[in-house]
């Protein structure tokens, strides 16, 4: 369906979850996931789920990319399930207007967004360990596991980088530094295993 990604900021992926507030109700984290290095580059916790959050949440993203200041034709394609507030005219306008293009989702299958399901799933399973009562402690514990995801997790479909050495280029040198790590190691080890023989 969507072929896979060679580069960031070719496709992101955005999705809402729900995440409640004890005595508040529900609200709503509208998303915007680069689908090849899996960096959040941009979130909003919502009371609602229409298009307007979905934009607000996407001109965050670009100001965070930079893309606001690039040539329109530089910006990512969107992929949305078919919620109701990506299908309406609303969201489609003001993509027209950033010249961003938009593909959703086929229709009962989760899995063409399966890295932002995965990050939903990621950020529930650490976050709902506690109760929120008030908004602002809700939207500290996503900011410190958005943190947490981006800078510290290692993700083994990134080369055990992170989503940050991916998306903002630092991989291929963390990766070298590795492998000469590994060198170095192995060559320590045979001198020691010899010296030791000798």
């Amino acid at each position: 369906f969507h072929n896979q990604t060679t580069a960031i900021n070719q496709l992101w992926q955005t999705d809402f979850t729900y995440l409640k507030v004890t005595g508040w109700g529900w609200f709503y984290l509208s998303t915007v996931l680069d689908d090849f290095s899996r960096y959040i580059v941009a979130w909003k916790l919502c009371t609602t789920m229409t298009a307007s959050d979905v934009t607000q949440t996407l001109e965050r993203a670009l100001q965070a990319s930079g893309l606001d200041q690039a040539d329109p034709g530089r910006r990512p394609r969107l992929l949305s399930d078919n919620g109701p507030s990506y299908v309406g005219n609303d969201l489609a306008e003001w993509l027209e207007s950033q010249g961003m293009r938009h593909t959703r989702g086929k229709p009962y299958h989760p899995m063409t967004q399966g890295k932002i399901e995965r990050w939903h799933l990621s950020l529930k399973s650490r976050i709902l360990l506690e109760n929120y009562f008030l908004p602002g402690d809700l939207k500290r514990a996503v900011t410190d596991f958005v943190d947490h995801y981006n800078h510290r997790r290692h993700h083994e479909s990134l080369d055990n980088l992170t989503p940050a050495d991916v998306y903002f280029g630092r991989g291929a040198r963390i990766l070298e530094r590795r492998r000469e790590i590994k060198r170095r190691t192995i060559e320590l080890r045979r001198r020691q295993h010899f010296n030791a023989a000798a």
